[in-house]
């Protein structure tokens, strides 16, 4: 099977059988989103759900978030990994939101990137999610997943995961294989032990192969 045939046939599956993904995250709005995703960065999307809903209430515009400091952030998401980086990083992103894009989420990859807390997966995921651009956001689970199934070949890094999957993707579903991905990692592939065998997957993946090939399944 051909890395482009391997493509194709999940490709096919997730649309015939997944033909809705979404993020977990809860928000209403692009800042919202913004705020949430920044928070997940190395932290579980149940956990940020629990915390933005008084986050989002005190802080319900950047036009507040930017006048607020770190410290009065950080009460609001002590429960999340990095407390104090991501309060820093929030109210720095509120107060260049507000002086250099009007308080309005821009919708470049670049320009996303130069807020703070904003790396090039979060600026992917807004441009994806909120603006529906062709933009593959590599997170643990994409990047994980993307290999074992074969979707990528020694891979090192998460742009050289982007690139390899943006190569064969079509247009049109770079966004929801993002959340494809994510999900399939979050809740079937998961990272110490693959659940293979509930996977519909199998048939096409490359890690099964190689347990199968090594008589382990």
């Amino acid at each position: 099977m051909t890395k482009k045939e391997r493509f194709e046939k999940i490709i096919e599956y997730f649309s015939t059988h997944q033909p809705i993904a979404e993020t977990e995250l809860q928000y209403s709005n692009p800042y919202e989103l913004l705020v949430a995703v920044i928070l997940s960065a190395q932290c579980t999307d149940k956990r940020v759900n629990m915390v933005t809903p008084a986050l989002f209430k005190a802080f319900p515009v950047p036009e507040v978030l930017a006048v607020a400091s770190s410290d009065e952030v950080f009460q609001y998401i002590r429960s999340i990994s990095y407390p104090n980086n991501k309060a820093k990083h929030l109210v720095g992103m509120a107060r260049m939101l507000m002086d250099e894009f009007k308080g309005v989420v821009p919708s470049d990859v670049e320009e996303l990137q130069k807020l703070p807390g904003v790396g090039r997966k979060t600026a992917n995921v807004i441009a994806s999610v909120v603006y529906e651009k062709p933009a593959m956001a590599v997170d643990t689970h994409v990047f994980r997943v993307s290999a074992r199934l074969g979707l990528t070949t020694n891979s090192k890094t998460p742009l050289d995961t982007e690139k390899q999957l943006m190569k064969f993707i079509p247009t049109d579903k770079v966004a929801i294989a993002h959340h494809w991905l994510i999900l399939h990692g979050r809740y079937i592939c998961v990272a110490r032990a693959p659940k293979c065998e509930s996977c519909p997957l199998t048939q096409w993946c490359k890690y099964f192969e190689a347990l199968r090939k090594q008589g382990k399944i």
